[in-house]
C-alpha cells in the first residue's frame, strides 16, 4: 500500500473517531416530561395525577431516579410524597398531610409515572411536581401541575342542544327560500300566460279589424249596377 493511501485511511479513522467521541459527549436530549397544566377535583373524590415521559434510553431499574413533590400554594416549601426505589419500586412517602392516601397508579415500563389521590380535600390544593432522571440521558426532566379541589363540577356543556336548534333553523331558512322561489317561479310563469293571452287577444282583434277591413274595401269596389 502506498504512504498516500494509508494517510488516506488514517485520515478517515480519525476523522471517524472524532465523531464518535463528539456523538458520546454529546448524548440524547429528547427528554419530556408530559403533564397537563391543571385538574380540576371534586371534594371527596379519588383522583389521577398524570405523569408520563420520554427519553432516548430505555429505563434501568439502578439507575433510575424519581419523586413526587408537593407545594401548598401559599407556602414555598416543597414535601416529597413519592420516591423510586431500585429495588421496591415506587414508595409512597407516609405524611400528615396526605396519610396513606397518595398511591402509585402508572406503568414504569410505558414510561408512566401517574399517581392517584384519594379521598380529596380542599387543602390538597397546590402545586405537584414530576421530577425524572433517565441516565445515561443527561437530561432532567420536570414538570408540575396545579390542582384545585371544588365543591362541585361544571357540568359539561353539552352541543346537542345547539345542533338542534341550528339545524332547525337552517332547515327553516331552507324551506323559506325554496318557497320563495317556488312563488317567484309560479309567478313568473303566471305573468308570461297572462301576457301570451293579451298577445293573442291583440292579435285577434287586429285580425278581425283587418278583416272588416277588407270587407268594406269589397263592398266600395262592387259596380254600381249590381
Amino acid at each position: 500500500m502506498s504512504s498516500l493511501a494509508q494517510e488516506r485511511r488514517s485520515g478517515v479513522q480519525l476523522l471517524s473517531a472524532a465523531l464518535l467521541l463528539l456523538f458520546s459527549l454529546s448524548g440524547c436530549s429528547s427528554m419530556d416530561v408530559i403533564m397537563p397544566v391543571r385538574v380540576d377535583a371534586l371534594n371527596g373524590t379519588t383522583i389521577k395525577i398524570p405523569c408520563t415521559f420520554t427519553s432516548c434510553y430505555k429505563m434501568d431499574p439502578n439507575k433510575f431516579v424519581m419523586n413526587w413533590t408537593y407545594q401548598e400554594t401559599l407556602n414555598d416549601t416543597e414535601e416529597m410524597i413519592m420516591m423510586y426505589h431500585k429495588k421496591r419500586g415506587m414508595l409512597p412517602l407516609r405524611s400528615d398531610r396526605f396519610g396513606d392516601r397518595v398511591k402509585f397508579a402508572g406503568n414504569p415500563d410505558k414510561n408512566d409515572m401517574s399517581i392517584t389521590l384519594s379521598n380529596v380535600q380542599i387543602e390538597d390544593e397546590g402545586h405537584y411536581s414530576c421530577n425524572v432522571i433517565n441516565p445515561p440521558d443527561r437530561i432532567h426532566g420536570h414538570n408540575g401541575l396545579q390542582l384545585n379541589v371544588v365543591s362541585e363540577l361544571s357540568p359539561p356543556r353539552d352541543s346537542t342542544i345547539a345542533v338542534a336548534i341550528g339545524a332547525s333553523v337552517g332547515g327553516a331558512l331552507a324551506l323559506l327560500i325554496l318557497s320563495m322561489v317556488v312563488v317567484k317561479c309560479l309567478r313568473r310563469h303566471q305573468k308570461q300566460e297572462l301576457i301570451s293571452e293579451e298577445k293573442m287577444e291583440e292579435e285577434g282583434k287586429l285580425e278581425a279589424e283587418g278583416v272588416a277591413e277588407e270587407g268594406i274595401k269589397h263592398k266600395h269596389s262592387l259596380p254600381e249596377d249590381l
